[in-house]
């Protein structure tokens, strides 16, 4: 069993964390007054053929699909700094075992242990419908 972090260790993962948080934010908000940018309202606006409305309904959902991911990431990164809060943060989710300080190193908003994220993978992998 993997040795509990010690309190420098939770001390980096929360200022990593903080950091992430931060920047984050930055970007959520730059993405939302860029979204609100006159430019592409002209661009909409002008649209007078299929392609180039195929290109605007493009920018939008790239637009879409970035803020997406960044609020995800946002949430994941707060539910961290909670879990380092109440004391669970480093413990796999599932098993309960402690997560190698490896992998939080790599990906700080760890909810799982390699083992534990694998099979969920797996069987979410299996469980989810084909498009074809």
């Amino acid at each position: 069993m993997a040795e509990r972090l010690s309190a420098e260790e939770l001390r980096e993962f929360e200022a990593l964390l903080r950091q992430r948080h931060w920047q984050l934010r930055q970007e959520i908000h730059q993405t939302l007054m860029e979204s609100d940018d006159i430019h592409w309202q002209e661009l909409a606006g002008r649209v007078h053929d299929p392609g180039d409305e195929s290109v605007a309904d493009l920018i939008t959902d790239l637009n879409i699909r970035q803020l997406d991911q960044q609020v995800q990431e946002l949430h994941a990164v707060e539910s961290a700094l909670a879990r380092q809060r109440n004391g669970s943060y480093g413990i796999c989710a599932d098993c309960g075992r402690e997560i190698r300080i490896e992998r939080l190193r790599a990906i700080p908003t760890a909810i799982r242990c390699i083992d534990c994220q694998s099979r969920y993978e797996r069987d979410f992998t299996r469980s989810v419908p084909s498009a074809h």
